[in-house]
């Protein structure tokens, strides 16, 4: 018979490298201990070879987030087209936190050091707009225009409240999770009515 021909291993991109070797020491590491040198080491690259990469550990979170972006993006909604703008977003940071699964032990970690940092905290929310940003596009949310900015800052707490049940949510179907993100979801949406309704209302003093 005819000898296999082996399948040559392609290592992955370095940038790839340097994000799961960030969420691997996450996960068992307080996030204050880890140092741009120690991930370097656990992605096996030169500390000039990260720096081409990232200025800093944040910027791989941020590279991390985008990643998941990516993930999400290149699945598909159209069968829920016709469907209320709840239920598309919904099923949008459903596939989300789909996608968030393996790193659930690093993000639960990275999540309690950073709540008593404002810094960190207001750095992670600039990260958390942009990914809501297309996680509404992928829904067929429209972010531009007057109230733009608040359907994003809406969404970024409707996925980091859903996010504190699905960090203790074990159930494989994550019927927690999927009714935490439904409670949110639907508050986020009286609150843009209550925008739309008073954008209107002051309509005519804009106009003066």
């Amino acid at each position: 018979p005819m000898a296999r021909k082996a399948t040559a291993i392609v290592p992955a991109p370095p940038r790839e490298r340097i994000v799961q070797a960030l969420m691997r020491l996450a996960s068992d590491r307080p996030w204050s201990d880890i140092e741009v040198g120690d991930i370097a080491e656990e992605a096996g690259v030169s500390l000039a070879e990260f720096r081409d990469h990232f200025p800093s550990k944040g910027a791989v979170l941020a590279g991390f987030s985008r990643m998941i972006d990516k993930q999400v993006l290149e699945g598909s909604s159209e069968d829920l087209a016709g469907e209320p703008a709840r239920e598309r977003l919904f099923d949008v940071m459903m596939r989300r936190f789909d996608a968030l699964l393996p790193y659930r032990p690093a993000l639960r970690r990275i999540a309690y050091a950073v709540r008593m940092d404002p810094l960190a905290l207001a750095a992670l929310n600039r990260v958390a707009l942009n990914s809501q940003r297309f996680m509404l596009a992928a829904a067929g949310i429209a972010t531009e225009g007057p109230l733009g900015l608040i359907k994003l800052q809406g969404a970024a707490l409707v996925f980091g409240n859903a996010m504190e049940t699905w960090f203790e949510d074990d159930d494989p179907a994550l019927a927690k999770t999927m009714a935490r993100l439904d409670r949110e979801l639907r508050r986020g949406e009286r609150v843009m009515e209550r925008a739309e309704d008073f954008r209107r209302l002051t309509a005519p003093l804009r106009a003066l």
